[in-house]
């Protein structure tokens, strides 16, 4: 669903653990937001951008890919 931020956390090694611990939410809430069944909150998206993509625009790491969606 969302490739770009797929592909950061590759490449920095973040894994959706990672993620769910940060936003003191479950893993498998992160795994539905990543897979589109449920939306990221404006501040979610924000607050991952901040502290583990400071250098990647919101629009790039959350842009959809329209063949997943």
């Amino acid at each position: 669903m969302f490739p770009n931020l797929e592909a950061e956390m590759a490449r920095k090694r973040i894994t959706k653990g990672d993620i769910s611990k940060f936003l003191g939410v479950r893993y498998a809430t992160v795994i539905d937001k990543t897979k589109g069944k449920s939306r990221f909150t404006i501040d979610e998206a924000l607050k991952i951008k901040t502290h583990f993509f400071p250098n990647c625009s919101v629009e790039y790491l959350f842009e959809i890919n329209e063949h997943t969606a």
